[in-house]
């Protein structure tokens, strides 16, 4: 090990350690934290978990985190909470209540700054769950026609939580609000009845912190049942840069992982590790390597993404190295995503026009076969928006943007044209050139429309039961 963590030399083949989570009431115990940071910034990563949720791990810790470097380093950053996460004035409330060991207050002011934080962005809880049979299935997203997301009720928590994170409150104990299903069955019954799915993505939190037998279930029982349309299953997951050994070190754990990505190559199915990384130290280390070359020895494709952040990755510099590294290791670089417009969008947020910048800079610095990236891409609720950057029109500054994918297939790669504005950081923070309305707007509202009477009539069904 160098002074950091990071493995230095020699093969990593078995468990160099066990995994272990910590959080708001065990991170004082990290022997790093204790050498590196001060009874203050302690005080204020537990103000601000308050709110966000927390969790990080020993691999985390021990070999991704450059203690030398706190509190500027990226992973840090990325992991730990920062108090200005919270506004000002929030900060002070929380701490106060904290100082004075007021429970009920704090409870209460927690939820509060919770519910103005937009916990769920993009008609997520609105719009995308999908009626079958007289239920709304809550653990199922269908937004686009090709793509169902599947969240496995054991697969909403991760190996470590990213601060950034977009569905937060899936951690934070607001069940309400929480996207989760058990019930396999549900599923295939759903993508029974639409042939038009050709995509499920698994997501979370992270489908692959549950034990291997139990996403194996979830595999073999979408491989086994009569869905000849679903021609691809997805992997959302961090895992690859938070525990990597799940894939090759853990023994029967991990060989029955593995055994599982080839049951479906095998099924004629094509098999995508849909992989998180927000910034390339998180490929440099051995065990990322491995596990990698682990995933890849199945047959499995890993795709990457992640959000432009401040503080984090907002260098065309850091883009550009970390896709070269994916490339090298055989991986494809997917999407650098816009931050979300909830959570502590306010302090990593990338206003628009700053996000285009980075990856036009960070495009021009790799060759072709890592410029497969799309973006950056903002998942609003029409659909994915991508910035192509600015132009001048007619005289005219105005912001160039295109729908990757929407709510209506029809939009799909349509352009359309924003008044030009260097500090909008979301869709709605925009407005149209030349008209007064975006191209979908009108379409938009009758979905809207549509959606509320469909769920008002299983409200009214359950009623009268």
């Amino acid at each position: 090990m160098t002074q950091n963590g990071h493995r230095s030399n020699g093969s990593v083949s078995s468990l160099p350690y066990p995994y272990k989570a910590y959080n708001v009431h065990t991170f004082r115990t990290i022997p790093q934290v204790q050498q590196y940071l001060s009874p203050q910034q302690q005080f204020e990563i537990t103000v601000v978990a308050q709110v966000f949720p927390f969790k990080t791990n020993s691999y985390v810790i021990n070999e991704l985190i450059n203690w030398d470097d706190i509190p500027d380093d990226p992973i840090f950053r990325l992991t730990f909470p920062h108090r200005d996460m919270l506004l000002p004035e929030d900060f002070d409330r929380i701490a106060a209540l904290l100082e004075a060991k007021d429970s009920a207050g704090l409870r209460q002011a927690v939820y509060e700054i919770r519910m103005k934080l937009n916990p769920h962005p993009a008609g997520q809880l609105d719009y995308n769950v999908p009626v079958w049979k007289g239920e709304r299935l809550k653990g199922i997203q269908h937004k686009y026609r090709e793509t169902v997301l599947f969240f496995p009720s054991q697969g909403q928590t991760c190996h470590a939580y990213c601060s950034f994170c977009f569905r937060w409150p899936q951690f934070v104990g607001m069940n309400d609000l929480k996207f989760a299903m058990r019930e396999v069955e549900k599923l295939i019954g759903y993508l029974q009845d639409h042939p038009e799915v050709t995509d499920v993505l698994f997501t979370g939190g992270d489908p692959l912190i549950m034990k291997s037998s139990l996403l194996a279930g979830y595999l073999d029982a979408l491989i086994d049942a009569d869905l000849p349309h679903i021609r691809t299953i997805r992997l959302g997951t961090k895992s690859l840069a938070y525990w990597p050994y799940k894939f090759f070190a853990e023994g029967e754990e991990s060989e029955q992982l593995l055994a599982a990505f080839r049951r479906v190559i095998d099924a004629g199915k094509h098999l995508a590790v849909m992989a998180h990384f927000n910034h390339y130290r998180e490929l440099e280390t051995e065990a990322a390597v491995a596990a990698i070359e682990a995933i890849r020895s199945t047959g499995a494709e890993i795709r990457t993404q992640s959000p432009v952040l401040r503080y984090i990755n907002a260098d065309p510099n850091v883009w550009a190295r970390m896709w070269q590294r994916q490339v090298e290791l055989g991986c494809i670089p997917y999407y650098m995503f816009v931050v979300r417009d909830t959570g502590a969008q306010h302090y990593f947020g990338i206003p628009l026009v700053e996000a285009w910048e980075i990856y036009r800079q960070a495009c021009s610095r790799v060759s072709g076969i890592a410029r497969t990236v799309r973006g950056p891409s903002m998942s609003t609720h029409p659909g994915k928006v991508e910035i192509l950057g600015p132009q001048s029109i007619n005289g005219q500054k105005v912001l160039v943007l295109r729908m990757l994918q929407g709510r209506n297939p029809e939009w799909t790669y349509r352009p359309f044209f924003a008044q030009y504005d260097e500090t909008a950081l979301w869709l709605d923070d925009l407005k149209p050139a030349f008209a007064e309305k975006f191209f979908f707007e009108d379409e938009l509202r009758a979905f809207e429309a549509r959606k509320k009477a469909e769920y008002a009539q299983i409200s009214d069904i359950a009623q009268v039961v």
